[in-house]
């Protein structure tokens, strides 16, 4: 007998590879729900991508997704009953705010007979299946991405929008939102896009990922990320064509897709990890605060640094709404250790301008540089920023791609400005911080926390 559902797509705004349309008994309504709550901090950036993107998924339901604004709790239900939906399909969600508003909603589902089926997650191995031999989730990389691989994971699902009968929207639909101002370029939108974007990498870019991956300068990785953000492609779909190449590249890309999933187990795990340091010794860090120090994090913002790598990614952030990996990690260093600045607001500012803003990965990202996060002795770790651009960045062609006052200086020069014979160019500012002076404050101030890591383990 045919059970009416309602398909409530979230983070899989994708026709292909969907195992909750296979667990569909009957016909089901489409349904996306514009969640106050997740667009607010999103940025225009990334709603503007996330409405394109609903676009592209109406269009390959034939005009019959229906779009509704407001607290799924509310609306989710209000849905099911207007078609008389037995069924709500999700894919789970194992983030701080999705798992308590799901649960939420199965329980207002419940009240009226219907049920909450949650079948796959936007992850290869959801958050939370793969444990310590004790039991114990993974607090460290390495060994979480060895039992991540053996556990493995299923094969794409072989779905398309037929595989559905799609119920009409009828008055449900409220209409996508139109895409709002925004500077930076955005990466183009739509399932298809992303297949394009990652095929074209397999053909092309993974054979040298491995080399290339760390040059800003080229254009050696993927940039799938906002495509994973927003579920456009499944990484077990990209995890089963790297598996058909045995390179070195392709295995480096597939750590890389690791290190996603154990930041989404491990904010699973430790959801306070969000809004806190994920070492609860590093509240003992001394960090500064005042309007001294919001003058310099507004000159880091804007990329007025007098660093030009620092500058480059901060100008590339503002352009394209996305930062070359490398580069975020030589920026978030400058800020935590050169400017002794609290991570979060940085880790803030990426989620409200970044395409591809994923919490897990972005503030566990953050933390990793900060020493806060899971790696266990990284505070040692601060990056330099002029040699971090003479390694990455060797002819300067990044940093003069982004910052136009120093276009006209030749070569490797151009990461220490201060050093040329006519001086820094104009308009160009002078280096705000001696880095080898705050290198060893950080250092200074790191002590305090190993000193209350001392006191918390006796």
């Amino acid at each position: 007998m045919a059970v009416t559902s309602v398909v409530w797509f979230r983070r899989d705004l994708r026709v292909g590879d969907q195992p909750i349309f296979l667990a569909c008994e009957g016909p089901a309504l489409a349904l996306f729900v514009l969640d106050p709550a997740l667009l607010a901090p999103s940025g225009p950036a990334r709603r503007t991508f996330l409405y394109r993107n609903l676009r592209c998924l109406d269009d390959a339901l034939g005009g019959r997704l229906t779009v509704v604004r407001g607290d799924p709790v509310d609306v989710v239900p209000r849905v099911a009953a207007a078609v008389d939906a037995a069924k709500v399909h999700v894919a789970a969600d194992f983030g701080p705010y999705g798992g308590r508003r799901d649960t939420a909603v199965a329980e207002a589902l419940g009240a009226e007979g219907r049920e909450l089926v949650r079948t796959g997650s936007p992850y290869a191995v959801a958050p939370g299946r793969v444990r310590k031999a004790d039991g114990d989730p993974f607090k460290v990389f390495t060994p979480f991405r060895r039992a991540w691989a053996e556990h493995g994971w299923r094969g794409p699902a072989a779905t398309d929008a037929g595989t559905v009968d799609w119920l009409d929207p009828g008055d449900l639909d409220e209409g996508i939102p139109d895409d709002e101002a925004v500077d930076a370029e955005l990466p183009d939108a739509g399932e298809s896009a992303a297949l394009a974007r990652w095929h074209a990498f397999l053909d092309d870019g993974v054979g040298r990922y491995g080399e290339d991956r760390n040059r800003p300068d080229r254009p050696g990785t993927s940039q799938m990320s906002p495509y994973l953000k927003f579920g456009l492609i499944h990484p077990r779909t990209m995890l089963a064509d790297l598996a058909r190449r045995r390179s070195a590249s392709a295995q480096t890309y597939t750590t890389e897709l690791a290190w996603r999933e154990f930041y989404a187990d491990v904010l699973h795990q430790r959801p306070d990890s969000a809004r806190g340091n994920y070492d609860r010794a590093f509240d003992a860090l001394p960090v500064e605060q005042g309007a001294a120090a919001e003058e310099a994090f507004r000159r880091w913002q804007d990329g007025a640094t007098g660093f030009p790598i620092v500058d480059a990614g901060m100008r590339q952030l503002r352009a394209e709404a996305w930062v070359h990996n490398r580069v975020r990690m030589i920026v978030a260093s400058f800020l935590v250790k050169d400017l002794h600045l609290p991570w979060w607001w940085g880790a803030r500012h990426f989620m409200q301008l970044l395409v591809d803003g994923d919490l897990a990965s972005n503030q566990h990202g953050w933390q990793w540089t900060a020493g806060s996060g899971t790696d266990p002795a990284p505070y040692f770790r601060v990056f330099n920023p002029v040699a971090q651009g003479e390694r990455f960045d060797p002819d300067g062609e990044y940093v003069r791609r982004y910052v136009p006052e120093l276009r006209g200086v030749p070569g490797r020069q151009v990461h220490q400005p201060w050093n040329l014979d006519g001086g820094i160019p104009d308009g160009y500012p002078e280096p705000m911080v001696d880095h080898r002076e705050e290198r060893l404050a950080a250092l200074a101030r790191y002590e305090q926390v190993k000193a209350a890591r001392a006191d918390r383990a006796r």
